[in-house]
């Protein structure tokens, strides 16, 4: 951009929780095997937090070569993976409370010599099987080269992921008639959401637009996940993202938000980006747009009914499919029951 970076991406949720999966049902390791990550990568299943941070990049745009620094801070958080490698991430070595709410200072990460390179050819690291993390490299960004005491990295995006014990930007809460409840915790509204349901091969959404405090009806199960691909691509468009990075976001998660069961998938607040994930790049880019996707699982009586039926038939397949989110779910069942 003459305006130099776009940051984005996904993934909050509510009471702390396991965001990395339980030690029977963990989340599938859904990253190439060049990316870093913290030291122990077991001690990652153990994180107790609100909010999963799944895959936010940084891209730059230059007509000419430029060197450039950024920093990521992460309230309450942890910086658990990334790529290409960092010049500094803290908290150092590794953190022994899994209880993120307990952290003495915030996580971050620093790049410190990263050159913008826009007549690049780009020769990316990349692995044989195919992989979500290559679908945000399909834009038009300028590829970067990233000096490092290994020797250079080239990516055309800056990545991390972590995890957070910060409070939400977003409430919602079902009725007896099943129809959601949704709020806005914080002084701005929420731009736009879809609710999303997923029923074995039977998919529905419904729009809502700006949400402050809203109560929305179910999706009728008549939809395509196609069609809502193509709505969603519209509403970041409108966000401000380019039209290449808004299919790239899609593609790189489609698979996960419109799985099996209910969610809400939101438009992040910029002012709550802010906030729990300031952002500092050094030059100041012309201009600067964050895009943030929400996802936040709704623990619905057909939910409810899929899991205790599962559990009865000891069908690991079938728990399998809620994953990271099958932990709340039996908590929510634990406590209607």
């Amino acid at each position: 951009m003459g305006n130099i970076h776009r940051d984005f991406r996904h993934g909050w949720s509510s009471d702390e929780w396991l965001p990395l999966g339980l030690p029977r049902f963990p989340a599938s390791t859904d990253l190439p095997k060049f990316v870093e990550h913290i030291s122990d990568a077991n001690f990652k299943l153990g994180l107790r937090g609100r909010i999963r941070m799944e895959t936010p990049v940084l891209y730059f745009y230059s007509p000419r070569e430029v060197k450039v620094s950024a920093r990521v801070s992460f309230s309450k958080g942890l910086i658990t993976e990334w790529y290409p490698h960092a010049d500094r991430v803290q908290p150092g070595g590794v953190v022994t409370d899994t209880s993120l709410s307990q952290l003495p200072s915030d996580g971050s990460i620093t790049w410190s010599h990263v050159t913008v390179s826009p007549n690049l050819a780009g020769e990316f690291p990349s692995e044989v099987q195919l992989n979500r993390y290559y679908a945000a490299r399909e834009t038009a960004s300028s590829p970067l080269r990233v000096q490092t005491s290994a020797g250079e990295q080239q990516e055309k995006f800056l990545f991390y992921r972590g995890v957070s014990a910060g409070s939400l930007p977003i409430s919602a809460k079902l009725t007896s008639e099943v129809k959601l409840v949704v709020k806005s915790l914080g002084v701005e509204e929420i731009s736009n959401a879809i609710l999303f349901e997923r029923r074995g091969n039977r998919v529905g959404y419904r729009l809502t637009g700006a949400l402050t405090d809203e109560t929305v009806d179910p999706p009728v199960l008549n939809g395509s996940v196609d069609s809502l691909c193509g709505e969603l691509e519209e509403i970041l468009v409108g966000q401000g993202l380019y039209r290449d990075e808004a299919h790239a976001m899609v593609e790189t998660w489609k698979d996960s938000w419109f799985e099996e069961g209910s969610r809400l998938i939101y438009i992040v607040p910029g002012g709550f980006i802010d906030n729990i994930l300031p952002l500092t790049v050094d030059p100041a880019p012309g201009q600067l747009v964050r895009g943030f996707v929400g996802r936040l699982e709704i623990v619905t009586p057909a939910t409810v009914i899929a899991v205790k039926t599962a559990i009865a038939h000891n069908d690991e397949e079938a728990l399998n499919k809620y994953g990271r989110f099958l932990e709340p779910i039996l908590q929510a069942v634990r406590q209607e029951h």
